[in-house]
């Protein structure tokens, strides 16, 4: 049955509800539709990720998975997986961590906020680290700085450039000092691999903030970034609270980081894995 609802002051029909299945009709079937958060835009999912959730109307960059971000940028069957059984536990029996991490794994599929490993880009060898955003922010725990740390160990000992994907909302804090910590062993890391010579190239994509802007993020070589990426160390709200001042409306987004000298270049992903393929080609040994 068919159930008309009325906005009582109007009365007219605010929408209908319709049955889902009848055993006389078949059931009604409904494009999944996704809404853009900037621009508020509806597109059927089929669409938004033919267009390797782009929004067609505004160009809004949505939120991927790290298996797609793999997917998108190396050679078809090429990525092989580092250190998957790596996972953080409750160093500081923080209240409520160990249900945090299972609905985190349940939610994303993943172990943990990164996946590192090796790969090729248009055929030349590269390590690989992807950060996802569903696993608890992109937070950078204990694991994630070991896995991180230990992927630029590797990329030295092979002599291999490495690309790093970023996205996080800072240092977990569900593992106190030890999660701080990763901000030096992981800065450390990169150190050592820059003093090879080696090809570091950063993509922060949105949002990449707290301790993982103010560590590996932003010690690459070459700091590429997706239109519209915020990028900072606290938050524009925390920031005006604390010098009591109105920011511009740009303030920390990848544009105007451009303009002021703080990232290198700004790439759509649709472009992504040509720059990428470039840029490695360019930085090869041997290259002219």
């Amino acid at each position: 049955m068919l159930k008309d609802v009325f906005d009582r002051k109007s009365n007219k029909k605010k929408y209908v509800t319709l049955p889902v299945h009848t055993p006389d009709l078949p059931p009604i079937e409904i494009p999944a539709v996704k809404r853009c958060p900037r621009c508020g835009n509806r597109t059927r999912q089929e669409e938004l990720d033919t267009n390797l959730k782009v929004c067609p109307q505004c160009d809004y960059h949505h939120p991927l998975s790290a298996g797609e971000r793999i997917w998108m940028i190396t050679d078809e069957g090429s990525f092989t997986e580092m250190d998957r059984g790596l996972t953080s536990v409750d160093p500081i029996a923080f209240p409520g961590y160990r249900e945090k991490l299972d609905a985190a794994r349940e939610l994303s599929g993943l172990p943990e906020a990164v996946v590192t490993g090796k790969a090729t880009i248009d055929g030349i060898p590269v390590f690989l680290g992807v950060m996802d955003g569903r696993f608890m922010m992109g937070s950078m725990g204990s694991a994630v700085g070991e896995k991180i740390a230990r992927l630029f160990e590797k990329a030295l000992d092979e002599e291999l450039p490495l690309i790093m994907f970023t996205t996080s909302g800072g240092a977990r804090m569900q593992e106190g000092m030890l999660s701080l910590m990763q901000m030096a062993k992981t800065a450390a890391a990169v150190g050592r691999f820059a003093g090879r010579g080696l090809l570091y190239i950063a993509v922060l994509t949105h949002p990449t903030t707290g301790g993982v802007t103010a560590s590996f993020a932003t010690l690459a070589d070459i700091i590429l970034t997706e239109p519209g990426t915020m990028i900072g160390f606290a938050g524009p709200r925390v920031i005006e609270q604390t010098i009591r001042q109105k920011l511009p409306p740009d303030f920390q987004k990848a544009e105007s980081m451009l303009k002021h000298g703080f990232i290198d270049k700004i790439v759509h992903r649709k472009e992504m894995k040509q720059v990428l393929a470039l840029l490695l080609s360019l930085h090869a040994k041997g290259a002219v």
